[in-house]
């Protein structure tokens, strides 16, 4: 811990550190700082055009389901829920952290966590299959996305299990595979990287959301299981690269000493990162299902007590039915 403290300061220093301290070379000239990481802006078609597409379609849905269903409309919060998710993507994949997440493994990380742990889990909070159903015409609802969401390949993908797996499996593999060094070498393996945490995390959230239909459904105490049941392999995720003895990838081996943060250093920082971030985002997911299981345990105990008072009154019927038959039958002829 106390060298994970040290490695967040060094990081801490790299980011005040003047944007003048280095020449060019094969890595960006200026360290990350808070003017390069904030003002550092891309405009990368592939991830621009979709995240803007994925907007006006949204509001488009927003805007159908007002004139469909003027008394239930899309609520605010699920709009913004699902725009937040998308500036969640475009920080990652468009901000200043896209340009030094080749350079710094640690940068990295953070884009990676971004995209598994911020969005996804908001875009999921946005009910977008529940809006999208309630946007559609009843022919499109039939014959086009009913039968895709009821579909072997959807009770496939989502199932917990299926979900939970995927993510785990995902995560382990990108990071100890020559898929990570690969995809740090090749643009586009990369962005189908990023488009694969980010679906495998869709998956994942899915059913501990539970807004969106689903064909397998958590209760909330399973929901609470599935959180805590992926914290140990994200901890030792984090910890297997916080403590490896040498670097993990010669992608970042081979740039040597980039902003005064040796390969090692950075890695160990990018392990920290993995580790004490994605365990805070599972700890709070957590909660947020407990108090979500208590305030509906709160609004089902008086239909709770209407039915138990219902099953007490039948049985004392049948109590006093039986009795009576009883009576009756003792009685003279």
């Amino acid at each position: 811990m106390v060298r994970l403290l040290g490695r967040l300061a060094v990081a801490g220093a790299v980011l005040a550190w003047p944007a003048s301290a280095l020449a060019d070379g094969p890595v960006p000239a200026e360290p990350p700082s808070l003017r390069t990481l904030v003002l550092g802006w891309s405009l990368e078609p592939s991830v621009a055009i979709p995240l803007v597409l994925a907007a006006i379609g949204w509001l488009a849905i927003v805007r159908r389901v007002a004139r469909l269903h003027p008394d239930r409309p899309v609520p605010a919060a699920r709009t913004a829920a699902f725009l937040g998710g998308l500036a969640a993507i475009a920080v990652a994949l468009l901000s200043g952290i896209e340009r030094y997440d080749t350079t710094l493994f640690s940068v990295h990380m953070v884009q990676h966590l971004l995209l598994m742990l911020v969005a996804a889990p908001l875009i999921a909070l946005a009910a977008p299959i529940t809006q999208l159903l309630r946007a559609a015409s009843p022919e499109v609802r039939s014959r086009w996305l009913l039968p895709v969401l009821q579909s072997a390949p959807a009770a496939a993908l989502g199932h917990p299990l299926v979900a939970w797996l995927t993510f785990t499996l995902v995560l382990w593999i990108s990071h100890f595979s020559p898929l990570f060094d690969l995809a740090l070498e090749s643009p586009g393996i990369h962005e189908l990287e990023h488009a694969g945490f980010l679906i495998a995390a869709l998956l994942f959230w899915w059913p501990v959301i539970g807004l969106d239909p689903a064909p397998h459904r958590l209760g909330y105490p399973a929901r609470a299981l599935y959180l805590l049941a992926q914290m140990p392999f994200n901890s030792f995720l984090g910890m297997a690269i916080l403590f490896a003895a040498a670097p993990l990838y010669p992608h970042y081996a081979t740039l040597g000493t980039p902003y005064g943060i040796s390969p090692l250093a950075d890695q160990e920082l990018a392990g920290g990162i993995m580790w004490l971030a994605g365990d805070v985002v599972f700890i709070v997911g957590i909660l947020v299902v407990v108090a979500a299981w208590m305030r509906h345990e709160e609004r089902d105990a008086p239909a709770a007590e209407r039915r138990t008072a219902a099953r007490r009154a039948l049985i004392n019927e049948r109590a006093d039915q039986l009795a009576r038959a009883k009576r009756e039958g003792l009685g003279p002829n």
